[in-house]
């Protein structure tokens, strides 16, 4: 039995989707084309499998995910995760807002930042750079006109590059349609401890 998971944590839970995913052994070429699926690498996600369902958006998807989330240059990946987890914490996507919180605390080897925002959301003591990346992506998340010139000013105050800013932008933007496809295909949940 499992539970729908409404409280952040970096305790990453299951996600139980609400359509049938793909099932690898019956895909199609060209969803296993799009899933890049090879002898060697069979492990993709319920989600990612839930997506197959659209090849041609999912051949889209993932490269773009991958490029924004993980390529070299700008943004670190630990900040890259700071407007991931703005973005999925203002969107209230517990499973995103999870994995991106575990994500950074595995990348900086140090929990304090994401305990914080946890703890206190945007009231969170961070240092001038994670408050930058934060706020502006948090208020870019909320509404984009919320993001000002002040903001962007703040961005380049604690010393990010044009580059690391739209990084940033698109980290951020990402996040705002990851989340609301999570919530709308599946739950989080977490299996129930029976006493």
């Amino acid at each position: 039995m499992s539970r729908i998971v409404h409280k952040f944590t970096r305790t990453v839970p299951q996600w139980q989707p609400r359509v049938t995913p793909v099932n690898l052994d019956e895909a199609t070429p060209e969803q296993l084309d799009a899933l890049s699926v090879t002898p060697s690498n069979t492990k993709v996600s319920a989600y990612v499998l839930t997506l197959a369902h659209d090849v041609e958006s999912l051949k889209v998807r993932s490269p773009l995910f991958n490029a924004i989330m993980y390529d070299a240059g700008g943004m670190s990946r630990a900040e890259r995760e700071v407007g991931a987890l703005a973005a999925s914490m203002v969107n209230r996507c517990i499973y995103c807002a999870a994995v991106h919180a575990d994500r950074h605390a595995k990348l900086e080897k140090d929990t304090s930042v994401t305990d914080e925002l946890f703890a206190k959301g945007e009231n969170a003591d961070l240092s001038p750079r994670n408050r930058a990346i934060f706020d502006f992506a948090r208020k870019l998340s909320e509404a984009p006109v919320g993001a000002t010139a002040e903001d962007l000013a703040a961005l380049r105050e604690a010393g990010l590059s044009e580059e690391e800013i739209l990084d940033l932008i698109l980290s951020s933007s990402l996040f705002g349609w990851a989340n609301r496809l999570m919530h709308v295909l599946g739950d989080p949940v977490r299996e129930e401890v029976s006493a």
